[in-house]
């Protein structure tokens, strides 16, 4: 296996304007979640940029990044280009793709969701869960998507079979938080960026269900803690207190 990890990012952001940007500590938020990223230490990290400025900051701060055009729909299509950018022949044949707004990712839900993959041959695609606890984020409107899937005895791993805005499943069973962190097999994620949008993507809004819908099996592992996704000013500072509060004294 050679996997590598990219990271999607974009200036465009209607709540947090500029945000790969936006100051954590002294360093770009797009440079802490390189940092991250680096500390799973799971392969080669570059940042798939949209814009110029956000591969300087990486470049600046000793990273590798790659720009990309600014107009991908998703970060799936950011990262496919990137990828083709930077391995044309094909040496990496595992994808872990971050997103560029968790700047206090753990090291563990990246491995998580590398081992969901690697576990299981004929998985296309991993990824990872946590149970919801809150009943704030249960309603569609909190922006917390859901999953259904088919677990182990052990609870550990399991093979996705749905994914909704709306809490699934009915009738008490305990509802998981769908964190948005995939890898992929090569020949997956090509698939996938060439397949048109699903008719349930586009009913639920959400990518995955694409790769569902065309057969592509997957799974799922399970972890204990919600990384934080930076979208408005208030989860920045959230950020900066929590990366802050890990610094050593």
């Amino acid at each position: 296996m050679n996997p590598i990890v990219l990271i999607p990012a974009r200036m465009a952001s209607t709540r947090l304007p500029g945000k790969p940007l936006a100051d954590i500590l002294g360093e770009p938020m797009i440079v802490q979640v390189w940092r991250r990223a680096l500390e799973a230490d799971v392969g080669r990290v570059v940042v798939a940029a949209g814009e110029a400025e956000i591969a300087d900051a990486v470049v600046a701060a000793g990273g590798e990044a790659v720009l990309t055009a600014p107009s991908h729909p998703s970060g799936t299509d950011r990262i496919s280009e990137a990828l083709n950018r930077v391995d044309p022949d094909g040496r990496h044949d595992l994808i872990v793709n971050i997103q560029g707004d968790l700047p206090v990712l753990e090291p563990k839900t990246v491995r998580a969701a590398m081992e969901a993959l690697t576990r299981t041959p004929d998985a296309a695609m991993g990824t990872v869960a946590c149970p919801i606890e809150s009943e704030s984020d249960l309603p569609p409107t909190s922006g917390v998507n859901k999953l259904a899937v088919a677990w182990e005895p052990d609870g550990r791993f399991g093979r996705a079979l749905y994914f909704s805005r709306l809490p699934i499943p009915y009738g008490g069973a305990t509802v998981f938080h769908h964190i948005g962190l995939y890898t992929y097999r090569r020949a997956a994620l090509d698939r996938l960026v060439a397949l048109p949008p699903s008719p349930l993507e586009q009913s639920e809004k959400l990518e995955q269900l694409r790769a569902l819908e065309a057969g592509m099996r997957i799974e799922v592992g399970r972890v204990e803690t919600v990384p934080l996704g930076v979208d408005t000013p208030a989860q920045l500072e959230q950020a900066r207190r929590l990366l802050a509060e890990s610094r050593p004294a």
